[in-house]
């Protein structure tokens, strides 16, 4: 897999984004010694990055996060140190940007020295399961929006179509058509399928890159049900 100095992951609110981020950053571990992850959702004060954060300290991967996260104080800071990602060509980042439009403005103020440097991929996270998100046209629609607010453009898709614990290798399987869909209508690869890693082995020859990871954080869908 190539990697690039910088990567974000934005998607629909749900799609699974914030876990896919934790299990990247540690994947990114096994390559590099100098690993951090950068949490910009300021709109979801519920289900954040630094819900992993016993994993990432594990691992001895640094978390940049507002010191309101995971509480329920919703204020939209950020805190100064994501600004050091931007100007240590040595660090291996991981963005963790908000869900939708409104959470993409964030990483606007971040964007022109990002496409200055030029070492960066952005991953538009997709989740067939999601209600908004069901169908290409749906889905595009969300994309569009991230793309105009934080004046980036995706590089890449990650399909993370999933029904959280009780996702099956059959509805994996039955998100491939949706994920190439949007691929052929963007012009963008699939860079990735995430599946849960106790289904990774039914899946591993059927589906290429197949990124199995790890659940470290609740589904912020089965969260939001249960409040």
């Amino acid at each position: 897999m190539d990697f690039k100095r910088v990567t974000l992951f934005s998607g629909h609110y749900g799609s699974g984004k914030t876990n896919i981020a934790i299990n990247y950053a540690m994947l990114l571990k096994n390559s590099f010694d100098n690993v951090c992850i950068a949490d910009l959702d300021i709109v979801n004060p519920y289900f954040r990055t630094k819900d992993g954060e016993k994993a990432l300290k594990k691992r001895k991967i640094k978390l940049i996060s507002s010191e309101f996260a995971s509480s329920n104080v919703d204020l939209p800071a950020l805190p100064a140190e994501t600004y050091a990602i931007l100007d240590n060509p040595g660090l291996h980042a991981v963005i963790d940007v908000g869900g939708d439009d409104r959470g993409a403005l964030a990483l606007g103020r971040y964007a022109p020295s990002i496409l200055r440097e030029n070492d960066y991929e952005m991953l538009f996270v997709i989740n067939k399961f999601r209600p908004l998100t069901r169908d290409c046209e749906s889905t595009l629609g969300i994309m569009n929006e991230i793309e105009s607010a934080c004046n980036m453009k995706f590089t890449a898709i990650v399909n993370n179509s999933n029904l959280g614990d009780e996702t099956t290798a059959q509805n994996v399987l039955s998100s491939l058509g949706y994920a190439d869909e949007i691929s052929k209508k963007t012009g963008l690869p699939v860079k990735m399928t995430c599946v849960d890693s106790r289904i990774a082995p039914e899946l591993s020859e059927k589906i290429k890159n197949v990124f199995p990871i790890t659940l470290y954080v609740m589904q912020s869908w089965k969260l939001q049900e249960d409040r």
